[in-house]
């Protein structure tokens, strides 16, 4: 299992995907001002949520890279051979995903954070709430990921997926920065359901692709 974690957080930075992501993030967090105006209290104000919402529209980009690529090749197969379980496989990929994505996401935040106006108190909620969450997030995209490998256009078609599904930890998330404790702990509810959930989801979705 920790080789197969190592092999796709390697896989992940070597194919550009996870740069390629945190740069839509801050590109999302760098453009809205523009479309807000220069009102600094205002950024202030919103750029939590902005921040979140920059995190799950990037959580999008690197989806189709997550199972389609060993379906295809036959590593799912691989894998079965040697007896790993698909939801032991499936779970594995949720943590290299949040390796390779949860971290340098929250680093990137440090980024956004400055560019919006963050004051540290906001900014340390953030990263509270990205900690929390990010695994959530993590999971949702792998078990989307083997829901729509196979399908024509699954990069839409997992936005479809995907988005309505994240709509709780969008708001718990946002929720979190008034520092209510309470929205702390539904968000970590969210996240530790999908965290039990998706395992069993995307082996199952893994398992009927592969027959």
């Amino acid at each position: 299992m920790l080789t197969l974690i190592a092999r796709d957080v390697r896989i992940a930075w070597a194919s550009g995907g996870i740069v390629n992501a945190l740069a839509f993030f801050l590109l999302v967090t760098i453009l809205f001002p523009f479309a807000v105006g220069p009102d600094t209290a205002l950024l202030a104000r919103i750029g939590g949520g902005v921040i979140w919402a920059a995190a799950l529209l990037a959580a999008l980009m690197p989806v189709e890279r997550l199972i389609g690529p060993d379906m295809d090749s036959g590593v799912l197969d691989q894998l079965a051979l040697r007896g790993l379980s698909m939801p032991s496989v499936a779970a594995a990929k949720i943590v290299a995903h949040w390796l390779g994505f949860g971290p340098p996401l929250m680093l990137a935040a440090v980024v956004a954070a400055g560019l919006l106006g963050l004051d540290a108190a906001t900014l340390g909620a953030v990263e509270l709430g990205l900690l929390i969450g990010t695994p959530g997030l993590a999971a949702l995209a792998v078990a989307t990921a083997a829901l729509v490998t196979g399908l024509r256009g699954a990069g839409s078609v997992a936005g479809l997926v995907m988005l309505p599904l994240a709509v709780p930890l969008l708001i718990f998330g946002a929720g979190s920065l008034d520092g209510g404790m309470g929205a702390v702990k539904l968000l970590g509810a969210v996240s530790l359901l999908l965290l039990a959930g998706a395992p069993f989801v995307a082996g199952a979705a893994m398992r009927a692709g592969m027959e």
